[in-house]
């Protein structure tokens, strides 16, 4: 029954410091005092900062018997001497309260609000800390596994995080148990209770995985400028240095890998590709469609536009699996890149499968376009077998659309 005992308990492993839950302690039974005796003037809250220990005394000056004229700042001297025999009238009368001196049922609700008063601080500083700390790589255990969420516990500090189906890695699989590592990105207060969300999705953890690899990073001698992802297939990086003598790429990189082959393995054989940032926007847009190899552009700066001409062989590089090179290539450069095959005939005469719209289905016509073939010409090129190989469409289909294709050269 003892609340000094209930303050103890609930110092022991919370997130609360201990000058705040002093506060606490000495405001719930200032609350106790005033309920009982409807004032707190007169009483003295001592709390122990380093131990704890809680002493309550009351305060009442000593007058003549008979003189109380208020019994909550007065005490008679007969009353004051069986508290100690040494009181004179006029002096300070000071009375030692117990917690059993409040009763059993005011205590339990006194203990009641310290709990709650207890989880509400801990509430807010679980949001402030986290809060503080967004963006910033987290390392957790598994601790449970829901349909559309992974409950993390915080190794740091104990806590429980939440990692969402939709933050996570194509690839990723975890038991109970495993250690994730991810990044703060959200604090949130559902039904007042702070939810802290982890991505491993997010541009900021390989940010921050490429910090922990890279010195030059961390120390801000190479700058990333800006990341593009598409989680588990494919990222672009742009990096710069304000130092001449360091080559930003091969840094991150490292000696044979070793510095990239790590935040690969942790993002599930993310394709990582690293580029030289520049202003130059011609030359940025040649290095960011890198592995391929670019034969000329054509910029609209007003549109945000590039059109982008390579050799037949370059194509389907540049448009890489399923359009993720070009498409994260835009997106690092801000325009609207368009790939073009060049022919080596320049009056060589082609058409855009789009013009086919009418005798083609689009989905057709996508399946050629996401193997970099965006001509009738450029489908052409490209033997019956190659085309049956490279795309999932049925043999019959390949066979009727080139023959369409045929079709419109023979016309010509």
């Amino acid at each position: 029954m003892n609340l000094v005992e209930s303050f103890a308990e609930f110092k022991a492993g919370k997130n609360v410091d201990r000058p705040t839950m002093v506060r606490v302690l000495e405001d719930v039974f200032r609350t106790l005092i005033k309920k009982k005796y409807g004032s707190d003037d007169n009483f003295d809250v001592i709390v122990n900062t380093q131990s704890g220990d809680l002493e309550l005394w009351r305060v009442r000056e000593i007058v003549s018997d008979g003189e109380v004229t208020d019994e909550q700042s007065q005490i008679a001297i007969s009353e004051a001497q069986s508290i100690d025999s040494d009181y004179d009238v006029g002096e300070e009368c000071y009375e030692q309260l117990g917690i059993e001196d409040f009763g059993r049922r005011a205590v339990m609700a006194a203990r009641q609000t310290l709990i709650s008063r207890i989880m509400e601080l801990e509430k807010d500083e679980i949001y402030k800390r986290y809060s503080d700390r967004i963006g910033d790589i987290v390392l957790g255990e598994v601790h449970q596994i829901l349909k559309r969420e992974l409950l993390i516990i915080d190794d740091a500090t104990g806590n429980e995080l939440i990692l969402p189906r939709m933050e996570m890695i194509r690839g990723d699989f975890f038991r109970k148990g495993d250690m994730v590592k991810g990044t703060i990105k959200k604090v949130e207060m559902k039904n007042n209770n702070p939810v802290v969300v982890m991505s491993r999705t997010d541009s900021t953890f390989l940010e921050k995985l490429m910090a922990q690899e890279v010195p030059e990073i961390e120390d801000g001698l190479i700058t990333i400028k800006k990341i593009v992802r598409i989680p588990g297939e494919r990222a672009k990086v742009a990096v710069e240095s304000y130092d001449d003598r360091i080559d930003p790429v091969g840094a991150c990189v490292g000696m044979k890998g070793s510095r990239i082959h790590g935040i690969v393995r942790e993002l599930k054989n993310e394709n990582i590709d690293i580029v030289n940032y520049t202003a130059n926007n011609n030359l940025f847009i040649q290095r960011s469609l890198t592995p391929a190899k670019i034969t000329s552009i054509d910029i609209n700066d007003e549109k945000m536009t590039a059109a982008v001409f390579l050799k037949a062989d370059q194509v389907s590089l540049a448009i890489g699996k399923g359009g993720s090179n070009i498409k994260l290539a835009s997106k690092l450069t801000g325009y609207e890149i368009d790939v073009y095959r060049e022919t080596d005939d320049p009056d060589m005469e082609d058409v855009d499968l789009d013009e086919f719209a009418d005798e083609i289905e689009e989905w057709i016509l996508d399946q050629f376009k996401g193997i970099g073939c965006d001509t009738a010409r450029s489908v052409l090129d490209l033997s019956r077998d190659e085309l049956i190989r490279r795309t999932d469409l049925e043999e019959e289909t390949i066979d009727d659309v080139l023959k369409i294709l045929k079709a419109e050269f023979d016309k010509e």
